[in-house]
């Protein structure tokens, strides 16, 4: 009999953010044995956080990131055929915006049941609240890296959103926010609206939406903490 893979959601942030784990979660989490993530430190200390009862040295944490590859899955899949594992997100929903899709599409293809668990998504959080199109969106990732692709992919995502309404979400490594949204203010219209919802869930944070024109008047200083961009 193959086991479940369990997509296990935790916490946004460092400061709390249990209130928002479902008490039947920590039930699975206490009774698995494998978990699948990308980093074992963050791994071992969000589940720590989630529940005393978990012994560490009993679990085997296994390596799930974006240089995986075809034998690593092929391995991790054979332990999912005779036991039950989890998925584990650095921050949130597991598989959203995270490496762990690529175990779960596997898992689908060898008839391996997986089951997701209610959680915290910032992206739907941030979405919900920032007062744009709900019923039309497109999340894009991450942009590139270098300016003058990252104002083009901008220009293509703002026009997207004039000429369909929708709301478009994309995400930046937290030290590069200062220069993603001085790209932003640079590049788009001052009429275009722009969300910022930083650090949801945490003490400081706060979901705001604004026109370009009027960020520009007072850009915030977004370094080194968790965003989620919105253009509509």
């Amino acid at each position: 009999m193959a086991g479940k893979l369990f997509l296990l959601p935790v916490p946004l942030g460092d400061h709390d953010g249990l209130a928002a784990i479902p008490a039947a979660n920590i039930i699975i989490a206490e009774g698995l044995k494998h978990f699948f993530c990308e980093h074992e430190r963050t791994a071992r200390r969000m589940l720590r956080r989630m529940s005393a009862t978990i012994d560490l040295n009993a679990i085997t944490l296994h390596r799930l990131d974006k240089d995986s590859e075809e034998a690593d899955i092929l391995a991790m899949l054979a332990v999912l055929k005779e036991h039950d594992g989890a998925v584990v997100s650095e921050a949130g929903m597991p598989c959203i915006a995270d490496p762990g899709a690529l175990l779960v599409a596997r898992a689908h293809q060898a008839g391996i049941t997986v089951v997701p668990l209610t959680g915290p998504s910032s992206l739907l959080l941030a979405l919900a609240a920032s007062g744009l199109n709900g019923q039309r969106f497109t999340f894009h990732g991450y942009l590139p890296k270098g300016t003058n692709e990252r104002r083009q992919a901008l220009r293509t995502i703002e026009q997207e959103a004039h000429r369909t309404g929708s709301a478009q979400l994309a995400i930046e490594t937290p030290y590069r926010n200062n220069a993603f949204l001085a790209d932003t203010l640079a590049t788009c219209s001052d009429r275009t609206r722009l969300c910022i919802a930083v650090d949801i869930g945490q003490p400081g944070g706060s979901v705001i939406t604004r026109s370009i024109a009027a960020w520009k008047k007072a850009a915030p200083d977004l370094n080194d903490r968790p965003c989620v961009f919105i253009i509509g």
